[in-house]
């Protein structure tokens, strides 16, 4: 069970001030995914990412001077937030962006809820947490899940014609790179170092940082800056910037303080949930008894690995 450093006692799931933040970090990624779908077509991933993380660091800027915090973190602060930019508010989503141009946004939010395997690695190697045999086991059911989901996508996209069969198989790696460098993020935000630092300081430097290697990776790939002045794309590109990052990323950062990043990695079960029935709702997401058996196993596995782990702080 996970130790609470500011109350001294155990962070507890059914505690309002975990549970809240918990469940609206949960329904609000869980309709990002799709929002990030439409932020793909005419302008390119890497500029609709630079977009929404120059907005996010704007407003969290805004919001740490509100709540009268430090605007500049220390040395060691930066040092952390530079990480953070790079791993998280960059690498991170320039391949979840590009891999919604393969395969559907509630598959993609599937996939990213292995993001607790290399989260407990990296906590076992980092941070000292233990491994047990019952997070083994449940990991191994959840890849089995997520395993017959892709040969569901895979199967669907195959009939069409041999080339989106490929296209299905891109993606998914993408997904899987997308969550490496996550993991890396989450595991740095969980660190002594990163504790000590105030949590919208910390964030805004670190989507500052990492809208400026955004906009780099952008203007080498696809030349100067391009928005869509549309309704839609604007509106959507401040979604994902204002609500699914400035609203829910302090929140978040929160959970991994409190309960460390293998237990917050509960918040993988419920996202893809949601995005599963917004894909199925909006993108018409086509279900059979592969594709259903595939989800729960997945989710089934999530819950036995989490449940089994019972990590330290």
């Amino acid at each position: 069970m996970s130790v609470d450093h500011q109350t001294g006692g155990e962070a507890r799931f059914l505690e309002p001030r975990i549970l809240a933040p918990f469940l609206i970090t949960a329904l609000i990624w869980g309709s990002t995914w799709i929002a990030i779908k439409y932020q793909l077509g005419d302008v390119p991933p890497s500029w609709s990412v630079t977009w929404r993380f120059t907005g996010a660091a704007i407003g969290m800027f805004v919001f740490a001077a509100f709540k009268r915090l430090p605007l500049v973190p220390d040395k060691r602060g930066l040092m952390v937030a530079a990480v953070m930019g790079c791993s998280v508010f960059s690498l991170n989503f320039q391949f979840v962006y590009r891999s919604e141009q393969y395969i559907t946004s509630g598959l993609v939010a599937v996939l990213f809820a292995l993001l607790l395997v290399p989260n407990t690695i990296l906590s076992r190697v980092f941070l000292g947490q233990r491994i047990t045999r019952g997070f083994m086991a449940g990991t191994a059911i959840a890849l089995v899940g997520i395993g017959l989901l892709m040969l569901h996508e895979y199967r669907i996209a195959l009939a069409q014609n041999s080339a989106m069969g490929a296209q299905v198989l891109v993606g998914g790696f993408m997904v899987l790179v997308a969550l490496t460098f996550a993991s890396v993020g989450n595991v740095v935000q969980a660190s002594p170092i990163a504790r000590g630092q105030p949590v919208p300081t910390l964030l805004a430097w670190a989507m500052m940082i990492g809208a400026i290697v955004d906009a780099t990776i952008a203007w080498i790939l696809s030349g100067p800056p391009r928005f869509g002045w549309t309704w839609s794309y604007a509106g959507g590109a401040a979604y994902l910037a204002i609500v699914g990052t400035v609203v829910t990323f302090p929140m978040y950062n929160g959970l991994l303080r409190a309960l460390g990043p293998g237990r917050a990695a509960y918040n993988g079960v419920l996202v893809p949930v949601v995005a599963m029935l917004i894909s199925t709702a909006v993108e018409g997401y086509r279900w059979s008894l592969l594709a259903g058996a595939g989800a729960s196993l997945a989710m089934i596995g999530l819950v036995v690995a989490l449940r089994a782990r019972n990590p330290s702080r």
